[in-house]
């Protein structure tokens, strides 16, 4: 069953040019979809879109529709503010590249997690506090009760994102948005969130759209890949197919870029493991 279906959706800033145009692909129920390409692509907007968040002066026009069991199928583009936050973290949620920023500063985490628990499932009281410190304990954030009394620079980038990724995900969306999320922190942690977000996704059955610029990420958390290059899909299919015959040239750029950095890579531990 198609959850997520976008239909030659097409984004403009007051000039009038596309910063995507014509842009088309489906993410069914629990599915796994990667949307992949450089700074500038229109990644982000696309994932915006979704959301109903694009910025003042951008308009959107195709379709965007959403359709989740016992909400029916929503259409996106043109919806009011009070539709799209019926479908905000019920239908979909996302997490964004920087939690620094998507995390408000003046608030501690516990009251941020508190917001979707207590707006979207009607908790209140020990109830709440209690769903509280589950979500924080669910993305294996140690400690919960200090972390709820923290703001966020009292904590580090990876918890922060850990933090982000319990509020995307407390009330059970049908869709996670997952917009580079990994970008900004170090290996280490990059490799920790991501085994994180593969397993919540499974264990809640959700559906995941990945959206990056590193094919080599998106390969191994995703079924399904769509390239974008200047705002037009440029290539799609299966992450098998792609990668070992990609057609457009960037695409191959993408894909040869991937297999350089793996083999440099296993060099890399290959001389690490000789000299020890």
């Amino acid at each position: 069953m198609s959850l997520l279906e976008v239909a030659g959706l097409r984004v403009r800033p007051g000039d009038g040019r596309d910063l995507i145009s014509d842009l088309s692909f489906t993410v069914d129920a629990g599915g796994r979809f990667g949307l992949i390409g450089e700074s500038g692509s229109g990644k982000s907007l696309t994932a915006l879109t979704i959301m109903g968040l694009l910025p003042p002066g951008m308009t959107a026009s195709g379709s965007v529709t959403l359709d989740v069991p016992g909400m029916g199928r929503t259409e996106i583009v043109g919806a009011g503010e009070r539709r799209l936050n019926r479908l905000r973290g019920r239908a979909a949620s996302v997490v964004f590249q920087e939690p620094l920023t998507a995390l408000d500063p003046l608030m501690r985490i516990g009251h941020q997690v508190a917001g979707p628990l207590r707006r979207i499932q009607g908790l209140r009281g020990r109830a709440l506090r209690e769903a509280v410190t589950a979500a924080l304990e669910e993305v294996r954030l140690a400690e919960p009760g200090r972390i709820a009394k923290a703001y966020p620079h009292e904590i580090s980038g990876g918890q922060r994102q850990r933090v982000a990724i319990a509020m995307a995900i407390a009330c059970r969306p049908a869709l996670l948005i997952a917009d580079e999320p990994t970008t900004a922190l170090d290996v280490t942690v990059q490799a920790e969130v991501l085994a994180l977000l593969d397993g919540l996704v499974s264990a809640h059955s959700m559906a995941l759209l990945f959206i990056s610029h590193d094919l080599a990420v998106v390969s191994g958390i995703t079924d399904h890949v769509l390239i974008l290059k200047d705002g037009v899909a440029v290539e799609s299919g299966a992450v098998l197919d792609v990668v070992n015959g990609p057609r457009h040239p960037y695409a191959r750029e993408l894909v040869d870029s991937a297999r350089e950095l793996d083999a440099a890579l296993d060099g890399l531990n290959a001389t690490d493991g000789g000299t020890r």
